[in-house]
């Protein structure tokens, strides 16, 4: 059985550079793909400001106007607060949820960050398996700290299937090594085309920020989605893969 999934920053919702709302353009896109299971960063739960003039504003919750009818499964992990609403990581699911939690990770007051980790039941295997969502610091020594806690929350699950991703901001790579070093798994993008994507900036991409790691699963298709409306709706470019379990 083949597993479809993509990851995407999808920048609240809006325009790079902040200068149109399109949503309703971001959710057609995902369900053209129709993954299974979506990873969505940079995800409004609320925004509740009366200055706002944006059309449609009243889908500011924005993981269940997406999820509509196509993901029936659904959660999202709460990590910026602030006083017109907040704003974290989703994950939308075809398959039924058993269990979740969002574990805090922020290192500074400016990034409120969070790990949201969901265990699915794929009934066409009997079994489960773990996702995990993520959205990592903008500085070195902060995504240092927050792979730490990654790590060591992961290693405790290293004999079920389970999919690590997000934006993890490591243009760098340093963090990527790391994790698949430490957790002896590896990058989907990066086993099947030498390297790691580069999906940002979504017009002219030249920073590999995003990443999906596969523990006991095998990366079948590894794709950025760079074609055509992609590249004019978020900051970032989505990444689609396809996997299936290891042998």
């Amino acid at each position: 059985m083949k597993i479809r999934i993509l990851s995407y920053n999808i920048h609240k919702g809006f325009t790079i550079g902040n200068t149109d709302f399109i949503l309703e353009q971001i959710r057609n896109a995902m369900r053209e793909v129709n993954a299974d299971v979506l990873f969505l960063q940079e995800v409004l739960g609320d925004h509740n400001d009366d200055r706002c003039r944006i059309p449609d504003w009243e889908t500011a919750i924005q993981f269940e106007y997406l999820a509509d009818s196509v993901w029936p499964h659904f959660a999202y992990g709460k990590n910026a607060i602030y006083s017109e609403g907040h704003h974290g990581n989703a994950i939308l699911s075809k398959f039924p949820i058993v269990d979740w939690s969002n574990r805090l990770i922020s290192t500074n007051r400016f990034e409120q960050r969070g790990l949201l980790k969901v265990r699915v039941q794929i009934p066409q295997l009997g079994r489960e398996m773990i996702l995990a969502n993520t959205h990592l610091d903008l500085t070195q020594g902060g995504r240092d700290q927050q792979a730490k806690t990654i790590i060591e929350d992961l290693k405790k699950e290293a004999e079920t299937p389970w999919v690590l991703l997000g934006d993890f901001n490591d243009w760098n790579r340093k963090i990527s090594k790391r994790i698949e070093s430490e957790l002896n798994v590896q990058e989907a993008f990066k086993t099947l085309h030498g390297k790691y994507p580069l999906t940002f900036p979504s017009m002219f991409p030249v920073l590999s920020l995003d990443r999906v790691f596969l523990n006991k699963m095998k990366a079948i298709r590894a794709v950025t989605l760079k074609d055509g409306h992609w590249r004019k709706m978020s900051d970032h470019l989505p990444l689609l893969v396809e996997m299936e379990l290891a042998d």
